[in-house]
């Protein structure tokens, strides 16, 4: 489940653009709090610090309490801007969270055991489809991330969603039915399960026909 961690923030009096371009030239990053029916507030926080925790994975589904100037702010973050070129923050959004409050997320699907399944052993390939999925659940429940155990699977099998068991209190909002990861054949598999079934068809059949043949024979022979 998601754990909280801290981070400091300094209150902005300031808004608009002179104001954010002042706060990206001290080092700071502009942003805003905002939700649970509370009134927004601008807020900076350390580019470098920001920098770390984007940079470190999961972003958006990790909890923070944002202490401002004293006071602790539980929030979500919901958004961040890059920078076309550098890709340096340029500003971030976060959402403040009332206790037992529900929320949606994306979290990040963790495949495991794909490269002993019997399909890579085969030559296939692992193809992950669907790299988040969309969740509902409380602030206090955010799941890290959801793992999918390929270990079992073949060519051309795949799980769903529906494969997967959720924690306690949590509620996907994508379809049951949606394909998490496949096994992909490798080049030429399709020819050669074509010839296989046509050799095997065919040494099927030749029994049959010399069974017919062998009674014919044997009064002609007498």
């Amino acid at each position: 489940m998601a754990t909280v961690k801290e981070l400091k923030a300094t209150a902005r009096p300031q808004s608009g653009k002179g104001a954010a371009r002042a706060e990206r030239r001290a080092g700071r990053v502009p942003g805003v709090i905002y939700g649970n029916n509370e009134p927004p507030v601008t807020i900076s926080v350390d580019d470098k610090e920001l920098r770390q925790r984007i940079l470190a994975g999961r972003f958006l589904t990790t909890l923070f309490d944002i202490d401002l100037e004293g006071k602790k702010h539980r929030v979500i973050p919901r958004d961040f801007h890059l920078d076309p070129v550098k890709d340096f923050p340029l500003h971030v959004d976060f959402l403040r969270l009332g206790e037992g409050a529900t929320i949606r997320v994306s979290v990040p699907l963790h495949v495991v055991n794909g490269e002993t399944s019997p399909g890579v052993k085969r030559g296939g390939t692992i193809n992950i489809v669907t790299h988040t999925v969309d969740l509902e659940c409380s602030v206090d429940n955010i799941p890290q991330y959801l793992e999918v155990d390929a270990g079992a699977l073949e060519i051309s099998y795949s799980l769903h969603l529906s494969d997967i068991k959720l924690p306690t209190g949590v509620k996907a909002l994508s379809r049951e039915d949606a394909t998490l990861v496949t096994i992909v054949p490798p080049s030429g598999y399709a020819e050669e399960q074509k010839a296989a079934a046509a050799a095997a068809a065919a040494g099927t059949a030749a029994p049959a026909a010399g069974a017919a043949a062998a009674p014919a024979a044997a009064p002609a022979a007498g």
